[in-house]
């Protein structure tokens, strides 16, 4: 990631399954501060980058590295519910600080919901849950057309402080996933 242009245009952006010849550019991502203000996670070692990459990343059944020419960048992901919650998932997606404010992550999401909703068998809904605080993802979602449904007050303990969380919800009925 350091390596690259941080400049990158929308026709350059792809996304894939992680490798394991991804852990440099997994490791500078999960290295940034400004990256994980957000995040669920902490800054790793490369050790524990490693196992988290190769245990849960890479067995994980919908996690795409978000790539710039191949190269990773970011990443996004989708984890559907299971048994009678199958019905919805949960999308989640990081961007190294250095590309924000390009379109590359509103990019990434328009990019998932063309196809999530026929490869994820019963997906109806698809559910954001964003830190209060994280206005820029709130912009996301909402450019795309998510739903915000309220806030769920001191909905998560994060890094020792417990958090309200704004909850959008994309629906494969509603007509920004199909038009």
């Amino acid at each position: 990631m350091a390596q690259l242009n941080t400049k990158a245009t929308l026709s350059d952006i792809s996304l894939r399954p992680f490798k394991e010849s991804d852990l440099e550019d997994y490791m500078i991502l999960m290295s940034d501060d400004k990256v994980s203000q957000f995040c669920r996670w902490n800054t790793m070692c490369k050790e524990e980058a490693f196992n988290e990459l190769i245990y849960a990343i890479c067995t994980h059944p919908w996690y795409r590295a978000i790539c710039v020419k191949d190269m990773p960048i970011g990443y996004i992901l989708v984890k559907q519910g299971e048994g009678n919650d199958r019905c919805r998932g949960e999308i989640g997606y990081v961007l190294g600080s250095a590309y924000w404010g390009q379109g590359i992550i509103t990019h990434a999401v328009k990019m998932v919901i063309s196809s999530i909703f026929s490869e994820l068998q019963g997906l109806e809904r698809l559910e954001a849950l964003i830190d209060v605080e994280n206005l820029r993802s709130q912009r996301v979602v909402d450019k795309i057309g998510f739903i915000r449904e309220g806030v769920l007050r001191k909905y998560w303990i994060h890094k020792g402080r417990t958090r309200d969380m704004v909850i959008y919800s994309l629906l494969n009925s509603d007509s920004t996933v199909h038009g």
